[in-house]
């Protein structure tokens, strides 16, 4: 037995190999390259074998990347601790130039020992099938709209302009087909253009079909149902939402979650000088996204029409309380700020922070308090 009984053992991962290195327990414990691994389960297998039979603990991390949580799930199987460490928080040394997956895991290693890591959430296999889905319907509408500003550039370069007050809707898409190109070559093009602009907008409808007949086989099922009861929000924003951060209980306050969402103000203070900038931007961007986009409905009074009303007698009374309260106040708040001479944009991100709150006080509500605890 080594004179340490635990030890800190860290990857560098990639797609075919594997660097890692080890730091024994204490504050002189030995820090060394172990080498590199093959990036499959046999090579994780007999590593930690290996290194079980000299050690009584075991701690295990990797930042997290392309190469997915595969190798997280699998230690934690065979009875070990194994953190995802959040890259973007990881400390490094402003004059350091040099860097190589031997030194980057000895780095990871040094300061899992030391407590210095952040980790990251990992979802679970039917969590993160959840995220992948609601990520294909969000590439999805990023190439619709790709294909839309095609067909836009390209009418725009040959003189034909739309009169109408809004684009995309039946009347333009008469228009649309109802114009007549000279030369046979662009009338292929342009053609062409709008088959490949159907065929997108099918396969988001596609997609959403997909998220509706998910959510409710989805543990956060009831969660989604509850959101829905904000304005705003609808099956698709709730779910896109939820898959990317997860389980709202692991946040103890409504201002981590807005932090977390990067919807905070940056800050510079030093002394007795404060200074607060914009947004931190942090986290998870999806998220964010989702967020800002439903705040932009809380420029109106306060009201729930005929199709948001059967949505919001599916949530429990308490939910529905909260969704009210959620418009009174976000809509006498964006008054406030623009007479305040915020621009709109300002103040929707002000809106889109504060909404985060009531999403947070809405999960508690529907959250057993068993998972509220964990």
């Amino acid at each position: 037995m080594a004179d340490y009984s635990e030890a800190y053992v860290a990857f560098d991962t990639s797609k075919l190999r594997n660097a890692v290195a080890i730091a024994e327990g204490g504050r002189t414990g030995e820090v060394r390259f172990l080498g590199d691994i093959d990036n499959t389960a046999v090579a994780v297998r007999r590593l930690v074998k290996k290194l079980s039979g000299k050690y009584t603990r075991l701690v295990f991390c990797y930042e997290a990347g392309p190469t997915g949580y595969g190798v997280q799930r699998l230690i934690r199987d065979l009875g070990y601790e194994c953190t995802v460490v959040a890259p973007s928080l990881v400390p490094k040394k402003p004059g350091d130039r040099v860097k190589t997956n031997r030194r980057d895991a000895v780095a990871l290693a040094k300061l899992m020992r030391a407590g210095e890591l952040t980790a990251v959430w990992v979802p679970d296999e039917r969590h993160e099938a959840m995220r992948d889905l609601t990520r294909a319907r969000g590439m999805a509408v990023v190439d619709q709209r790709a294909k839309c500003q095609q067909v836009t550039a390209l009418l725009l370069r040959l003189g034909r302009h739309y009169a109408g007050k809004s684009k995309w809707g039946k009347a333009h898409w008469a228009w649309l087909n109802r114009q007549e190109l000279g030369q046979p070559e662009q009338r292929i093009v342009f053609e062409e253009m709008l088959l490949a602009l159907r065929q997108a907008q099918e396969r988001i409808k596609r997609l959403e079909e997909a998220i509706r007949a998910a959510v409710p086989e989805w543990s956060l099922e009831p969660v989604v149902t509850a959101l829905m009861a904000l304005r705003g929000i609808d099956l698709v924003s709730a779910t896109v939402f939820l898959a990317e951060i997860g389980d709202l209980s692991r946040f103890r306050t409504p201002r981590e979650l807005m932090g977390y969402l990067g919807l905070v103000p940056s800050e510079n203070s030093t002394g007795e000088t404060i200074r607060r900038g914009a947004i931190t931007k942090a986290g998870n961007r999806r998220a964010r996204r989702v967020l800002v986009e439903s705040a932009w409905s809380y420029r109106y009074p306060p009201r729930v029409g005929r199709a948001k009303q059967l949505r919001v007698e599916a949530a429990p009374s308490a939910v529905r309380a909260i969704a009210w309260k959620a418009q009174i106040r976000l809509y006498a708040r964006y008054r406030a700020l623009l007479r305040r001479g915020k621009l709109k944009t300002v103040a929707i991100t002000a809106l889109a922070r504060e909404l985060a709150g009531f999403i947070w006080a809405i999960s508690r509500e529907v959250t057993p308090p068993l998972t509220q605890t964990n």
